[in-house]
């Protein structure tokens, strides 16, 4: 359907004329191999998310004359795995970027985004903390570092990645990602949502047009990213723990929480799921703690098995 509508060849299309501009660090004259060949190359095995794919189009265009990576990507010359890592090694992320910039307004030109629009009538941005390298032996001077108990120090680096996602949709449109920083610190916690903070920052203004909803972990459920989220104009569900919020769960004892009731059938067996909500609480202690409406959700089987417990907080108003 994708490359129906003419989005996959824009896509391309794009990517290979941001790719053009790459700076290029060779200073020999063993320029066999283009940058935005090795880039468009990289692109495909992530496109087909096939490791072995660049190889069997070596052979195919050997065989052929031809290969999909020429005639999909736009590849010219297809260069080998360790020759993409040295050519693109030393071009920074940042250079790409602007490539999320550009596809996401042709997105919404063409009515994609329309069916990813849930909660609400808004789009839902996950955002989350992951890994991409970690090593004992390998580091640079912008890794970041943890020793263990057993003296061994592990390097690694860490980024805050929005995705767009829609319940009932197995495609997700990622978004700008933003790399963690040394001076963000070395708690998880602090370290994601200053990188997230900062991501706001950036993109915050723009996506209030688009109406979203932001999703994420107990992590980014604090008031500091919480009120940037409201002062962009942007709605949240997130996760929040009782060890994490003392003061909103000490504003839920005592009180006979509003309840509903759903009877669920799964194919197999009926399921339970009970909610209890709460409007109004206090984000965290002081004058100036932001109010959010709170929700917990228990789902149980008919044998009394607990199989999903969590709570939430939102800016939506909860009702039965």
């Amino acid at each position: 359907m994708v490359r129906e509508r003419g989005l996959f060849d824009t896509l391309v299309g794009s990517f290979r004329q941001r790719l053009s501009s790459l700076p290029d660090n060779r200073t020999g004259k063993n320029t066999r191999y283009g940058m935005e060949d090795a880039a468009l190359s990289a692109f495909s095995v992530f496109f087909t998310q096939t490791p072995s794919f660049l190889a069997y189009q070596r052979k195919m265009a050997d065989s052929k004359g031809n290969s999909n990576a020429q005639s999909l990507f736009g590849v010219h010359q297809i260069p080998s795995d360790n020759q993409i890592r040295n050519l693109l090694d030393s071009v920074e992320p940042e250079q790409v970027f602007p490539m999320f910039e550009e596809i996401l307004p042709v997105l919404e030109a063409q009515g994609q985004l329309e069916g990813f629009r849930s909660v609400s009538d808004t789009l839902l941005v996950a955002m989350d903390g992951t890994e991409y390298f970690s090593s004992t032996q390998i580091c640079c001077p912008q890794c970041s570092k943890r020793t263990f108990r057993s003296g061994d120090t592990q390097y690694f680096h860490r980024v805050v990645t929005p995705v767009i996602v829609c319940p009932g949709q197995s495609q997700v449109i990622p978004l700008v990602p933003e790399f963690v920083r040394l001076q963000d610190g070395h708690d998880k916690q602090d370290c994601e949502t200053a990188a997230a903070k900062r991501w706001l920052t950036q993109h915050g203004e723009r996506f209030s047009r688009l109406k979203v909803t932001l999703l994420g972990d107990d992590l980014y459920c604090h008031q500091p990213l919480c009120q940037q989220l409201v002062d962009h104009q942007l709605n949240f569900i997130l996760v929040c723990r009782p060890d994490s919020h003392l003061t909103l769960y000490e504003h839920l004892e005592g009180i006979d929480l509003p309840t509903v009731i759903v009877k669920r059938w799964t194919g197999k067996v009926e399921e339970t799921w009970t909610y209890r909500y709460l409007n109004g609480v206090p984000l965290r202690d002081g004058e100036d703690a932001l109010l959010v409406n709170w929700c917990e959700l228990t789902v149980s089987r008919p044998d009394g098995r607990v199989t999903y417990h969590n709570a939430f907080v939102t800016r939506y108003t909860l009702n039965g």
